[in-house]
């Protein structure tokens, strides 16, 4: 199911006082099974990006095909597309508004077509891809869960349309620790168990570095990096030129291996720092005994 973009731009309000490009000639692949993260500051162009995906945006110019279906195709079921690219906005527990929290998720499968027989099925496995059990849940308020738990129901009801591409869009933002935690392990078991293509567009480079195979850095508009984390984290003035920086582990790593303490400067997660410094103590113990 790859998500082909060829030569995108979008303007807002075209012919208006109010004109304003957006997005300037973007071409990327997203590849069946990929984890991409998409990262740049607020007003870079990536939830603008991410909603024509599937269609939910028209180019200006340009085109988006997924599964080689040309989305601006006159006739095209855009409908289909949408249970097929799942889309998981900021704050998607403002979009909660069922009674229940069965209501909630099973209001995407039932709008589907998918039939009532079918539908407590759909809502249960949707539920349990997000470590959240049905029989406990069924009659409650989505209002009552904890912020996580909110958002995880939110979650569950676009996972309850069997999508095979999930994207989601800053899907921590304002949670708290523990909420973003459970967000983020979640969605990394998705990934792992359900082979489901997922992009994730956050600010957070700890949370992009640990995830994603591959990155892609936008700034006003366009994209200015692509490759993977370590390729990516390489670049750190020029992240840094952009307000993003690079993850904190990775700037003491590069001070440590300016110092000649590590041998290795490309690193990024916890695990590998960890590995890297025990390695370098080792040496040194070894080397004075």
């Amino acid at each position: 199911m790859p998500i082909v973009v060829e030569n995108l731009s979008y303007v807002y309000l075209p012919d208006t006082p109010m004109q304003k490009q957006a997005l300037f000639d973007i071409s990327l692949t997203i590849n069946d099974g990929e984890f991409v993260g998409i990262i740049g500051h607020t007003g870079s162009g990536k939830s603008t990006l991410i909603q024509h995906f599937n269609g939910l945006v028209k180019p200006t110019y340009g085109r988006i095909t997924v599964d080689g279906v040309d989305l601006s195709r006159k006739g095209v079921d855009l409908r289909s597309i949408r249970r097929t690219v799942g889309m998981v906005f900021q704050y998607p527990e403002h979009q909660l508004f069922g009674e229940t929290v069965f209501e909630d998720v099973a209001f995407g499968p039932k709008n589907a077509g998918v039939p009532e027989a079918s539908l407590e099925e759909r809502v249960r496995e949707g539920l349990a891809m997000v470590d959240l059990d049905l029989d406990t849940l069924r009659d409650r308020s989505p209002f009552e869960l904890s912020g996580g738990q909110k958002r995880r129901a939110a979650i569950a009801g676009v996972l309850a349309m069997k999508p095979s591409v999930l994207i989601l869009d800053e899907p921590t933002a304002g949670l708290d620790p523990r909420g973003r935690d459970e967000i983020l392990a979640q969605v990394q078991t998705l990934y792992h168990q359900w082979n489901l293509t997922v992009v994730l567009v956050s600010h957070s480079m700890e949370d992009i570095a640990r995830m994603a195979q591959r990155l892609i850095v936008m700034e006003n508009g366009r994209i200015a990096l692509e490759g993977s984390p370590s390729e990516i984290f390489a670049n750190a003035e020029r992240l840094r030129g952009m307000g993003l920086g690079v993850p904190q582990v990775t700037t003491l790593m590069q001070e440590l291996h300016r110092r000649g303490m590590t041998k290795r400067a490309d690193i990024f997660t916890l695990d590998e720092a960890e590995k890297e410094i025990m390695q370098f103590l080792e040496l040194k113990h070894h080397g004075h005994a």
